[in-house]
């Protein structure tokens, strides 16, 4: 089993817009993450642990201006805290292990797949290709990534 965790190396490594995202809880503006018009498939890890995070096939369109999925894809990788920052109350999402802030869960997703959008901040995240899983220790994983076409 991989010892997925938060290190000093990995923080250190993360560019400004990363840190400020992962370890101080920010948000990026919509509409400007890396990922939000991504449409290959493979898998979303903490960009600080490494842990799996969410699917590429489910992946959806939400308008939202960020990337958003209706569950993540290793359940245990993913926290919900309670937020009450900015006079609202909202779940936060964090990563289990690595403590990265990832964004927050709202109960507005389809209906279809559970009811649920992960609005996710692009900077919380490294995307895995479907072709590099297997090399980068994500095989277990590729049963749950098929082509992605991005939903709507």
């Amino acid at each position: 089993m991989t010892d997925y965790r938060k290190t000093d190396e990995a923080v250190a490594a993360l560019t400004p817009e990363q840190y400020r995202v992962t370890q101080r809880s920010g948000t990026e503006r919509p509409g400007t993450g890396e990922y939000l018009n991504n449409k290959e498939p493979g898998i979303y890890v903490d960009i600080v642990s490494g842990e799996p995070l969410f699917a590429s096939s489910d992946k959806y369109e939400s308008g939202c201006g960020w990337p958003s999925f209706p569950r993540p894809i290793e359940p245990a990788n993913v926290a919900e805290l309670r937020d009450t920052s900015h006079g609202m109350i909202r779940t936060e999402v964090r990563s289990a292990n690595g403590d990265s802030h990832l964004g927050h869960v709202f109960e507005d997703g389809p209906t279809d797949r559970g009811g649920l959008r992960y609005c996710i901040n692009s900077a919380s995240l490294r995307f895995v290709r479907r072709d590099d899983m297997e090399a980068q220790g994500y095989g277990a994983y590729l049963d749950q990534v098929i082509d992605s076409a991005v939903k709507g």
